[in-house]
């Protein structure tokens, strides 16, 4: 497999101003090891690891914005506050010196947060119309205008310390059920003003949020946005029925500026919708010739959510994966448990040193390896 595998891997990619190395993506995964939102020189070196270890762009976890409403646990991430973005500049320092480059994925999850949360549990969950999508944590607060406008600007401003502070390009978080994509979902977006109603109006608070951080940051600087249709309470969700559907929310985005697409599913090989192989990812790059990344279960034998619930993740060849990107489908990989198992695992599937990769088990997870 080294051949094929070097020759479908190795290839650069342009993402706006910035040419990465390979097709390899270090996966955003949220670990809750920043006490108090800073991140240490645990952060620095396990990031740098993955870029030691031949992955061509390093996604950081979700970073929570320099909002009041928008985080839900003490130990993720800030991007914002002197103590948490010199921890950043630590990081960015440490992945550059391993020849590695890394984008701050940003992130307010919206009504995902429960009442009395940290890091802030006095201020009450905020979303596009306060639904909860856990029905037992009660409702929030529907956003107003006011509250669109200040998410908006901390965005912005989360990018421009991101941009400042080292980071080589921005990944907005808009899937999974956190406060972007509630905005997309009908099921949570039930405004009646210019922010709801039919799905251009739903994109429009997504948009506004490119836009701006596409004005805070240097021009080139890669913008991408993260985008799902399954929710973390709901897997079975979507943001968009059909192609067309989903052409609507990919179209205002890249209008509003961004460069790229990260399409998350929970398997990167299931088709997207009926009538075509193509994944989330494919139709992303069909419908606006940017350049996409995809994500799901790379290198397990199970699905990720099984793995994590302790399933033996077993290991799986990436032939499927490796004709999808032959056929330019799509044109990177994010790679989720198989790298936080094995740092070097990008490095070994190039080489053809598959029998060398470390396989995931949640025990993974326990430690910053």
């Amino acid at each position: 497999m080294s051949t094929r595998a070097a020759r479908a891997l190795s290839r650069p990619l342009t993402l706006g101003g910035l040419t990465l190395p390979n097709r390899v993506a270090m996966a955003p995964m949220t670990r809750a090891h920043s006490p108090g939102g800073v991140p240490g020189a645990d952060t620095a070196a396990y990031y740098a690891r993955r870029a030691a270890g031949g992955t061509g762009l390093v996604i950081t976890e979700a970073t929570y914005i320099g909002h009041p409403a928008a985080g839900q646990h003490d130990a993720v991430s800030h991007i914002y506050g002197d103590a948490a973005l010199a921890g950043w500049a630590k990081v960015t320092d440490a992945v550059h010196a391993a020849g590695g480059l890394i984008f701050s994925q940003l992130q307010h999850v919206g009504m995902a947060r429960k009442p009395g949360e940290p890091p802030n549990p006095e201020t009450p969950p905020i979303g596009p119309s306060g639904v909860p999508l856990d029905p037992s944590a009660g409702p929030g607060r529907t956003m107003s205008q006011q509250d669109i406008d200040q998410v908006v600007q901390a965005f912005a401003d989360a990018a421009s310390a991101a941009a400042a502070h080292g980071f080589d390009g921005i990944e907005l978080h808009g899937a999974h059920g956190y406060l972007i994509d509630q905005f997309l979902w009908a099921a949570t977006n039930r405004r009646t003003d210019a922010y709801g109603g039919d799905l251009r109006s739903r994109t429009r608070f997504a948009a506004e949020v490119v836009a701006g951080v596409r004005a805070a940051v240097p021009t080139g600087l890669p913008i991408v946005v993260r985008l799902s249709q399954w929710k973390q309470n709901d897997f079975g969700a979507r943001i968009a029925q059909t192609p067309e559907e989903f052409d609507v929310i990919l179209g205002a985005l890249t209008d509003a500026g961004a460069d790229a697409f990260h399409a998350s599913t929970r398997r990167y090989w299931q088709p997207a919708f009926d009538g075509s192989d193509l994944n989330l990812a494919g139709w992303a790059k069909k419908l606006t010739g940017k350049p996409a990344i995809s994500v799901g279960s790379v290198g397990l034998d199970v699905e990720f959510t099984a793995s994590l619930g302790g399933a033996d993740a077993g290991a799986t060849t990436i032939e499927g994966l490796l004709d999808r990107l032959e056929a330019d489908e799509f044109d990177m990989i994010a790679v989720g448990r198989s790298l936080l198992a094995d740092p070097e695992w990008t490095a070994k599937v190039i080489d053809g040193r598959e029998s060398e990769i470390t396989r995931f088990t949640p025990a993974a997870l326990a430690t910053l390896h």
